[in-house]
């Protein structure tokens, strides 16, 4: 896959210069010939790294790259600055603003493409962890901070109307149960099941989490309950009919569903009311899905968990 790079120089020779002399790298080259239309690129698309000139008419380089800087939606792209100035203090000036790097006109070929490279490593390793921080390391799934994360930006989206969406609160049934008799281990290999059941069943709109401990959450994106009842029930069903077995016997795994949406309850309630309905399809003899239709005063969550399982 291919790095892009957001190239922001009011000189079109330089534009032509630097397709030119990056052609045969591995890299999507973009362009604006101001700082107001770079940062507007930047912000609706952002790219791995920017080359941004210094010497533009207002905003000149300097300030562009302190208003990306000061963004929480760019601060963390790296920006390369090119200048035919190689004043230590301008250089000084750039780097306390945030810039990784300068690159100096007229370009060097094999200096160009050796910096870019760097920077554009740096940027992959950067975005490696920082993803890797957001995952769940047994099951491969998004974690809670990210639910969170993602969670903020739905409830944001559907306050403006952009969007609506609901909650699966999925609880696997008596996993205490399958812990004490076959183990950890194969309690593990059975998350880790649960995890790829999810993967594979969950559209590319919706994100599947781990909640914590044998509870799973899906955000279904751009669905109302009645149509998140269809995607609980086909996890429901594959995870009735996956096969586990352990020491040779076939091992039964279940889970509970509870499915709310914003039409019955505004957010954050989302999730509580999700977790609610979890409660009830619990009650009602686990292997269930059970929809939210008002907030109710069921038992909190934990102790939801101490007496159903």
């Amino acid at each position: 896959m291919k790095q892009t790079i957001l190239v922001i120089d009011d000189s079109e020779p330089i534009h032509a210069l630097l397709r030119a002399r990056l052609q045969n790298e591995r890299v999507e080259l973009r362009f604006a010939l101001d700082g107001e239309t770079g940062i507007a690129q930047a912000l609706a698309s952002p790219p791995d790294m920017i080359l941004l000139d210094i010497d533009m008419p207002a905003p000149d380089g300097f300030e562009v790259c302190r208003r990306l800087k000061a963004d929480l939606r760019t601060m963390q792209i790296p920006v390369v600055f090119l200048t035919g100035n190689s004043s230590t203090e301008e250089k000084i000036l750039g780097l306390e603003l945030g810039a990784a790097d300068y690159i100096i006109k007229p370009f060097d070929s094999a200096e160009l493409r050796a910096r870019i490279r760097a920077t554009l490593r740096a940027k992959y390793l950067m975005d490696l962890l920082s993803k890797k921080a957001l995952l769940d390391g047994l099951t491969g799934l998004w974690n809670r901070v990210y639910f969170e994360s993602r969670l903020a930006e739905a409830m944001t989206r559907s306050r403006n109307g952009m969007a609506t969406f609901s909650c699966l609160m999925i609880d696997l049934d008596r996993f205490k149960q399958i812990n004490d008799t076959h183990g950890h281990l194969f309690g593990d290999e059975v998350l880790r099941g649960v995890g790829q059941i999810l993967t594979e069943t969950c559209r590319d709109a919706d994100v599947a989490c781990r909640y914590g401990g044998e509870e799973f959450v899906v955000l279904a994106g751009n669905a109302p309950a009645d149509h998140a009842v269809t995607l609980a029930e086909r996890i429901r069903a594959r995870l009735e009919a996956q096969v586990f077995t352990h020491m040779g016997q076939r091992v039964p795994v279940t889970c509970s569903i509870g499915v709310a949406d914003l039409r019955h309850t505004p957010p954050p309630g989302i999730v509580e009311l999700a977790d609610q309905a979890l409660y009830k399809a619990k009650h009602d003899g686990r292997n269930r899905i059970a929809v939210a239709e008002e907030a109710t005063d069921a038992a909190p969550t934990n102790d939801r968990r101490r007496h159903v399982a």
